[in-house]
């Protein structure tokens, strides 16, 4: 199963246990798909660079919060219940990523540099031999 990341952007006035509220109803709904939630943070009270129109007026702040979860892939769209959710300004779900970190020994062995014998003036060519393939003579 894939790693996502799910940003919530809850309206600032919503209380503690409000946000608590959907974050656990989303956890369940993951865990009756067979996922996990691996990594719940809360970012506070952040600023927006914009106002976020809803039917009860503009909001210039909003309560951030990141969920990371191992889930299917279809779960992107069955998280769309949450467009209903009145308590949330945005959402929005990303997937991770594969990112290697570090090396495994069998490319540590393909990435080591490897000398050619000899080098650019190993004498072995004298320049009456370049002439000649130059097409020059003395």
């Amino acid at each position: 199963m894939p790693l996502y990341d799910c940003m919530l952007l809850f309206k600032p006035i919503i209380r503690k246990e409000g946000l608590i509220e959907l974050v656990a109803r989303i956890g369940k709904h993951v865990y009756s798909r067979n996922g996990v939630l691996t990594e719940i943070k809360s970012f506070g009270k952040v600023e927006l660079g914009y106002g976020i129109r809803k039917l009860d007026g503009r909001h210039y702040q909003g309560q951030l919060m990141q969920i990371t979860m191992m889930a299917t892939p279809n779960m992107n769209k069955e998280l769309h219940y949450l467009n209903k959710e009145d308590k949330l300004l945005r959402w929005l779900l990303v997937k991770h990523r594969d990112i290697k970190i570090g090396q495994s020994e069998r490319e540590d062995h393909y990435s080591e540099p490897r000398f050619i014998s000899g080098s650019v003036d190993d004498g072995s060519s004298t320049d009456e031999d370049d002439d000649n393939i130059l097409g020059l003579s003395r």
